[in-house]
């Protein structure tokens, strides 16, 4: 069975640099991407809230969310994984990079706590919530299937994870690497990039493989 690719939702930004936004203007979500190679699910940044998901899942592609074998997070940006928790049976996969490095940012803000003299009282619920989501998680490895390959993409975030699908033609799906077609046509990455340097190399390294690409938070970008 050939692998396929399905937009399940468009993403768009809070605020678009290209449009002459200023501050919040709309609530932001990333593109929400269904892979399926073979018997394979993988739903890449269940960004929109549950409820809607699952009717916009079912809509796609007819799948309950109980069908979905993996969900992959090509960060660990809220934005991305608003719906995580409705593929409780499914595998979460998360970039190593950005495990390990979130993982030090939280037990990093636990230590602070405890230095504050604030040991009798309990650590700040956010930061336990996202420990515990986080330790939900595995670092993915090269493959996750036999056309779906890690593609790392670091800069926007520590250890943002693209995923690179082979087959007749040959996706990736970028996250936040490329964020919209605007991003993509002027070549600029994220301007609240962790490294700007990584960034830019990960946009050209994506640009250089993809024939199409998926964005963070746009609609297909045909390469040519």
């Amino acid at each position: 069975m050939a692998c396929t690719v399905d937009v399940i939702s468009i993403g768009t930004l809070s605020r678009n640099p290209f449009w002459s936004e200023q501050g919040t203007v709309r609530p932001a979500h990333a593109t929400t991407t269904l892979i399926r190679d073979g018997t394979l699910s993988v739903l890449v940044d269940p960004s929109l809230p549950p409820e809607l998901l699952a009717h916009r899942l079912d809509e796609r592609t007819g799948l309950k969310p109980g069908q979905i074998d993996s969900v992959v997070l090509t960060n660990f940006r809220p934005v991305h994984r608003r719906s995580l928790e409705l593929f409780d049976e499914a595998t979460w996969w998360i970039g190593p990079d950005e495990r390990q490095a979130i993982a030090s940012h939280l037990n990093a803000a636990l230590e602070e706590h405890r230095l504050a003299d604030q040991d009798d009282q309990a650590p700040p619920l956010e930061i336990e919530q996202e420990l515990a989501l986080l330790g939900r998680t595995e670092a993915a490895g090269e493959q996750l299937s036999p056309n779906v390959h890690l593609f790392p993409s670091p800069g926007a975030s520590p250890g943002s994870i693209s995923l690179l699908i082979a087959g007749v033609k040959t996706v990736v799906v970028a996250g936040d690497a490329i964020l919209t077609r605007d991003h993509f046509e002027n070549g600029r990455v994220f301007e609240r990039s962790a490294d700007p340097t990584k960034a830019r190399e990960s946009f050209a390294d994506i640009v250089e493989v993809a024939e199409i690409i998926v964005p963070g938070h746009d609609n297909l970008i045909m390469v040519t």
